[in-house]
């Protein structure tokens, strides 16, 4: 199957935000329901699905903070995708996501 070419989500939304720790090269890991309704992992899943980013994911065994055993995940795109994406409209879409 042919790969697409990655859309940019609007800069303004919370896959917009995800998008742009994700091209800033940083590690976006888990964190609480955004806007109490839509997890990090359900936006990943868009961002792979519907806008067709190659996220990679990486799970580990940690600590809750109350001590319960638990996984964390962190979600990363290869530093090749970052590359071609700054290149491309992305220094443009980032300064947007930015403002």
């Amino acid at each position: 199957m042919p790969r697409k070419t990655p859309i940019f989500p609007g800069p303004r939304t919370a896959r917009g935000a995800v998008l742009a720790v994700l091209l800033s090269n940083a590690d976006q890991t888990g964190a609480e329901p955004l806007r109490g309704r839509v997890t990090l992992a359900a936006i990943v899943r868009a961002l792979k699905r519907k806008y067709h980013w190659p996220i990679e994911t990486a799970s580990f065994p940690s600590n809750d903070a109350d001590g319960r055993a638990t996984w964390a995940t962190v979600y990363t795109l290869p530093s090749e995708v970052i590359v071609a994406a700054m290149d491309e409209r992305g220094r443009d879409w980032l300064r947007a996501a930015r403002l």
